[in-house]
């Protein structure tokens, strides 16, 4: 199939990647726009596997205060260059996400961020749930597994459906994000405030 100009010009504004590749991607896609846009992200993330163990240390300090200001949020994301930092995409990006935790009220950035103390006491009481209804002991920990990953997408950040398209979660837009601007990106730590709410020492 031959690929036109403005196709490839199309699947550019849509992702943000450089014409050559575009134009592989179509190619590799048979003129399929959604697959082209998949066969770049696997791409970009296959390439940016190997930048995992580069410095991000860049980035911006978002804020999201929402109307009544009653409730609010800090978020760090982080880059690897200040070049990406002050692109459009990357400051409505960590602007987003502060409006994500300001709304969804996570706990933690990723599942990995949760104590193992923590998991272990919430797979209990899933466990002693199932016990408690009368479901077969070979199926307990399959039941158990299970909520824990709808526990995992209600306590972290990343793997909440995105507030704006419930279609994908945080983690793909993320994702996404890290395939246009070819840079590790990640989101580091933040901080949700609400009126009234007291720190416990």
């Amino acid at each position: 199939m031959e690929i036109n100009a403005e196709l490839v010009k199309k699947l550019r504004e849509k992702t943000g990647v450089g014409l050559m590749d575009c134009k592989e991607a179509l190619k590799n896609a048979a003129g399929d726009m959604e697959k082209a846009i998949e066969y770049l992200r696997e791409k970009g993330l296959a390439k940016l596997q190997k930048r995992m163990g580069k410095v991000a240390s860049e980035g911006v300090i978002a804020s999201y205060i929402h109307t009544g200001a009653k409730v609010g949020t800090m978020v760090e994301v982080n880059c690897e260059t200040d070049f990406v930092a002050n692109t459009k995409e990357f400051q409505e990006f960590a602007k987003d996400i502060a409006m994500q935790i300001t709304a969804s009220n996570p706990i933690y950035v990723k599942r990995e961020d949760v104590p193992e103390d923590a998991k272990e006491k919430e797979k209990n009481i899933y466990r002693r749930q199932a016990i408690e209804s009368g479901k077969p002991e070979k199926i307990i920990d399959k039941i158990a597994d299970g909520k824990m990953e709808k526990f995992y997408q209600e306590v972290c950040l990343i793997e909440q459906s995105f507030i704006k398209n419930q279609d994908i979660t945080v983690k793909e837009l993320l994702e996404e994000l890290i395939v246009k601007m070819g840079e590790k990106i990640i989101v580091n730590r933040f901080v949700r405030f609400q009126l009234g709410e007291t720190i416990e020492e």
